[in-house]
C-alpha cells in the first residue's frame, strides 16, 4: 500500500469528510460554503461584539423602561426585510430548516411518550414563514413540551414513531437581488437587536433560556428511543442555570447544529441514511 503524504491538507476538507458527523453531505457542504463567506471572516468578529454590547445597553435602559419598545409585528417585517436583502439564500435556507428539524424533534417526542398535548405546526417552507411571530412560537413550542412532560416516565415505547422525520422543499428566495450576502452567525448578531428591543425583558430572558434545555432534549431523546448517542452532544449545559448575559448569536449557531445532529440520528433510528459522497474539492 502507497505511503499516504499531505503537506498542506485542507480545513475545510478534513471537516467535510470527518466520519463522525452524521449530517448529509449537501447540509455539510452548506454549512461550510457558509462558513467559508468573506463576512464570517471580517465582519462577525465587528458585529458579535457590537451587538453583544448593544444588547446589554438595550436591556439596562429596558428595566427603566419597562415597555415593549417594537411590535412584534413590526420585529417579524424588520427581520425578513433583513433576510431578503443582505444575508445570503444559503444562510436563509439554513435557518428556515432550523424551524422545520425543530419542530420535527419537539413532535417526535409528543408522538413517542404519553404527553396531552398535540403535535405542532410551525414548518415554514418559504422565508416568508418565518415572519408572523415564528421566532416566538419556536421558543414558546420548547417550553410547552417539557411543562406537557411534566410527572410523565420517559422510557423507549414498544414501537418508536418515526412520522415527519421530513425537510420539505425550502423556498429562501435564491433569485431575489441582495445587496450583502451575510453568513448565518452574522446575520444573527444583527438580528439579535430588534429581537431584544421588540421582546419585554422576560420574554427576552425565556428566548435565551430556551437553548440551555438542548441537553435536557438530548437526554429526553435518548431515554426515549434507548440510544446514548444523544448524549454525545451534551454541553453540561443545565436548565438550572439562569443567565441570559450570554452570547445569543453563538449560543443559537450552536442549539442549531445540535438539533442538526439529533434530528440525522433519528433518521438513521428510522432506517433512512444520508447520502455520503466519496470526495469534495475545497479551493
Amino acid at each position: 500500500m502507497a505511503e499516504f503524504v499531505r503537506s498542506d491538507p485542507s480545513m475545510w476538507e478534513a471537516v467535510y469528510a470527518d466520519p463522525s458527523v452524521p449530517l448529509d453531505r449537501a447540509l455539510v457542504r452548506l454549512i461550510i460554503d457558509d462558513q467559508r463567506r468573506l463576512s464570517r471572516r471580517w465582519l462577525y468578529p465587528i458585529a458579535r461584539v457590537v451587538s453583544r454590547v448593544l444588547v446589554a445597553l438595550i436591556s439596562i435602559v429596558k428595566r427603566v423602561l419597562p415597555f415593549r419598545w417594537m411590535p412584534l409585528h413590526t420585529m417579524d417585517v424588520l427581520c425578513v426585510w433583513f433576510l431578503r436583502r443582505f444575508v445570503s439564500p444559503d444562510a436563509v435556507e439554513l435557518l428556515i430548516r432550523h424551524f422545520v428539524v425543530e419542530t420535527n424533534l419537539v413532535n417526535f417526542i409528543i408522538r413517542n411518550t404519553p404527553v396531552a398535548m398535540e403535535p405542532v405546526t410551525l414548518r415554514p417552507e418559504a422565508l416568508a414563514g418565518l415572519g408572523d411571530h415564528a421566532v416566538v412560537e419556536h421558543d414558546v413550542n420548547v417550553y410547552d413540551v417539557l411543562i406537557a412532560l411534566d410527572a410523565v416516565q420517559l422510557t423507549r415505547p414498544e414501537t418508536l414513531d418515526f412520522t415527519q422525520l421530513d425537510i420539505p422543499p425550502l423556498d429562501a428566495e435564491r433569485g431575489r437581488r441582495r445587496l450583502l450576502r451575510l453568513d448565518i452567525q452574522t446575520a444573527l448578531c444583527f438580528m439579535n437587536i430588534p429581537f431584544s428591543m421588540a421582546l419585554t425583558v422576560e420574554e427576552y430572558r425565556r428566548a435565551v433560556h430556551s437553548i440551555r434545555f438542548d441537553d435536557s432534549f438530548l437526554e429526553i431523546l435518548a431515554l426515549v428511543t434507548d440510544d446514548d448517542t444523544f448524549r454525545h452532544w451534551k454541553l453540561a449545559g443545565m436548565s438550572l442555570w439562569m443567565d441570559s448575559n450570554v452570547d445569543v448569536p453563538r449560543m443559537v449557531y450552536r442549539h442549531a447544529l445540535v438539533c442538526e445532529y439529533a434530528h440525522a440520528q433519528l433518521v438513521k433510528l428510522a432506517g433512512g441514511a444520508y447520502p455520503r459522497e466519496t470526495s469534495a474539492e475545497f479551493d
